[in-house]
């Protein structure tokens, strides 16, 4: 797939052009320079045919272990990497020296360049435009990027690229659907997870700042694919990266980290909080990284009941376990804190890891895959009522009001997460004790450890409703 690259120095609008091509808002806007840190990727089709396009951080002339040289170096591997490269200046602003350095540079790579003159809504911007020329990458582009100016004429050039590149043959797009057998019952009615196997298994990486998520994305990924470092907030896009691990595809979101809300002013980090949380939704499972010196704090907490009110599947990573001498007290202190603290999710799998050396990860890419199962589970209605008859009779509901809550029947409605329904009378007046007692039950009989499990409470109809006497 012919892949293109945007670059240029900070705060030229390469992020609004890339927002503008994916024809969604997938990087972060800002006024400020730097804003964007990591690079990122999406496909964009052109009549049908797709090319890959990359957002990278500005080019700044550092050439030490600042973040600003660490942006750097993850660019110049970008252009390296790919088939044609967008530079993009800012034509209000006019050539600069930084933008005349990066162009000679840019050039002696040997890539097909092409010079973009953005910002270019009026009159203003015009001697930027002419001054474009002199950086001899062929005649530049004037477009505007924010007001969408110039864009026919720069997807007619992607056109043009993608009829040069070899047509691909494209795989089925028919999904082959994996029924794991878990258990069966008498009369053949299984409990399965559904799975597909044709699609990435989404996982995201959330928790508070500076636990070590980058670092772990990188681990996983194999790669120093994310800028990390010892500063708090390095990360801002939420960004996803794709690579193979037992036999399956795994997209793996690297978020910013979630501080509590009321110290979030800054503007910036705003968007970075509001950008982790859609990956948080976009994710299957969430894999929430903490610190052992400040283990399951405030804040961790309100990101675990956060993933699980959004039904995702939930794992807790100790990270940073190489620093810790009492081993014992930690994992004691661990369990009764989510004992305590989140007493709905019963069994959430919990690890001890070390991103920075990367201990026990493959051991967290096989729970994340297994909770991805647990998650898909589906349980048929014939052995479900079986056993919602059976906890009836081991637990009766109570009365309210004099009459007792009656529970019919139940079925499940959908996966991911496992969802049922129950039908009968006075549900509304059902004890949240006793929605917990059949939640926990559930977990427990079949095997759900750890997933979040809902329930829709329905009304029996009435036989007699409508009768005319």
């Amino acid at each position: 797939m012919v892949s293109v690259a945007i670059v240029g120095r900070p705060n030229v609008g390469k992020s609004t052009l890339f927002n503008r091509m994916a024809g969604r808002k997938l990087a972060i806007v800002h006024d400020r320079p730097g804003v964007t840190r990591d690079w990122r990727d999406c496909e964009v089709s052109v009549d049908g045919k797709k090319f890959t396009l990359i957002d990278t951080a500005g080019l700044e002339e550092s050439f030490d272990e600042s973040i600003e040289g660490k942006m750097r170096i993850s660019t110049e591997s970008v252009i390296a990497s790919v088939d044609h490269v967008l530079f993009v200046i800012d034509a209000r602003a006019g050539l600069t020296a930084a933008d005349e350095h990066f162009a000679q540079w840019i050039r002696k790579t040997g890539k097909d360049v092409t010079v973009l003159a953005n910002k270019h809504e009026g009159n203003a911007a015009f001697p930027g435009y002419l001054e474009a020329f002199s950086l001899g990458m062929g005649e530049p582009m004037s477009i505007s990027a924010e007001h969408g100016i110039g864009m026919p004429e720069l997807f007619e050039l992607f056109e043009k690229w993608l009829d040069d590149e070899p047509e691909e043959i494209e795989a089925s797009d028919e999904p082959e659907m994996e029924l794991d057998s878990q258990d069966q019952d008498e009369e053949g009615v299984k409990i399965y997870t559904e799975v597909d196997v044709n699609k990435p298994v989404q996982i995201a990486v959330v928790g508070r700042p500076n636990v070590g998520k980058s670092t772990l994305v990188n681990a996983l990924f194999g790669e120093e694919r994310m800028i990390t470092g010892p500063q708090a907030g390095l990360t801002r896009d939420s960004i996803s990266v794709f690579f193979e691990s037992h036999g399956r595809t795994v997209r793996l979101f690297d978020t910013a980290g979630l501080r509590r809300q009321a110290k979030v002013r800054d503007s910036v980090e705003k968007l970075s909080v509001s950008d982790s949380l859609r990956a948080l939704r976009f994710a299957q499972v969430v894999i929430l990284v903490v610190d052992p010196d400040e283990l399951l704090d405030k804040q961790d907490l309100t990101i675990a009941r956060r993933v699980i009110e959004e039904g995702r599947a939930l794992i807790i990573a100790v990270n940073k376990w190489d620093t810790v001498d009492e081993h014992k007290a930690v994992l004691q202190r661990l369990n009764d804190r989510l004992a305590t603290s989140l007493p709905r999710v019963r069994g959430i799998p919990t690890l001890t890891i070390s991103a920075l050396h990367e201990r026990n990860l493959d051991k967290l890419l096989t729970a994340a895959f297994d909770l991805f199962e647990t998650w898909s589970t589906h349980i048929g209605t014939s052995l479900l009522n079986r056993w919602l008859e059976e906890k009836l009779e081991q637990h009766t509901p109570p009365l309210v009001n004099g009459r007792r809550v009656k529970i019919r029947y139940m079925n499940q409605a959908k996966i991911r997460p496992p969802t049922f329904v129950l039908f009968g009378n006075q549900l509304a007046d059902l004890p949240e004790s006793y929605s917990r007692y059949l939640m926990n039950a559930m977990r427990e009989d079949f095997n759900l450890p750890g997933t979040p499990i809902r329930y829709i409470l329905r009304k029996g109809k009435n036989p007699y409703s409508g009768r005319v006497n």
